[in-house]
């Protein structure tokens, strides 16, 4: 497959971003590893702040499109459950994980985002993607009413926290050559819905 001069940037981009994170992987690394020219990324991204800011919505663009458009099946439900709710928004997201064009390597530079604390990035991914978690946080009190704001909030960001170490796949439970990466997936967003919904839920 031929990717455009634009893509080849942001897949390596990706790729160094997840192996040195965002400050240790350079343009230079950049330009190298996508058979580029410096006046290339400064054409297509203007800088590296922008460049790494169009890594995440190459991808978080289509995610959370995805997740909004199951969030609003599951509401035109008669009854719908928290468990849908939460499917909504957890199982989109682990599916990346199985892209096989570079979906592992965009959770690596996700988790990165949650560790580092890189503040122009937090305010682009709050101004670009802040109103998804308001959607989600809406269905989830409506499902929720003894809950207050805050409470709530707190809860959906452990969740939150939650699905980024499942995606990353940092935990002890690892895929064994028998199964699947696809029923591992799907192995982990049942159990990841059922402590979260447990979670939610206790008073």
């Amino acid at each position: 497959m031929q990717f455009s001069t634009k893509e080849r940037i942001l897949g390596a981009a990706e790729m160094l971003f997840a192996q040195h994170g965002f400050a240790g992987a350079s343009l230079r690394q950049v330009t190298s590893a996508a058979k580029v020219n410096l006046a290339a990324v400064n054409y297509h991204f203007g800088s590296k702040e922008n460049l790494i800011n169009e890594v995440f919505r190459r991808r978080l663009d289509e995610l959370n499109a995805r997740r909004l458009s199951t969030l609003r099946a599951a509401q035109t439900e008669a009854n719908p459950r928290l468990e849908d709710i939460l499917a909504a928004f957890i199982k989109p997201a682990l599916a990346l994980s199985l892209d096989r064009n570079g979906g592992g390597a965009f959770v690596r530079v996700l988790a990165r985002a949650y560790a580092e604390h890189n503040e122009s990035l937090r305010k682009f991914l709050s101004d670009n993607y802040g109103h998804v978690l308001k959607e989600f946080a809406a269905a989830f009190a409506a499902l929720l009413p003894t809950l207050d704001k805050q409470e709530l909030y707190w809860r959906l960001d452990i969740v939150s926290g939650a699905l980024t170490y499942a995606m990353a796949d940092f935990g002890v439970i690892k895929r064994r050559g028998a199964v699947s990466e696809q029923a591992h997936c799907e192995l982990a967003a049942e159990h990841l819905i059922k402590f979260a919904s447990a979670g939610l839920r206790e008073r």
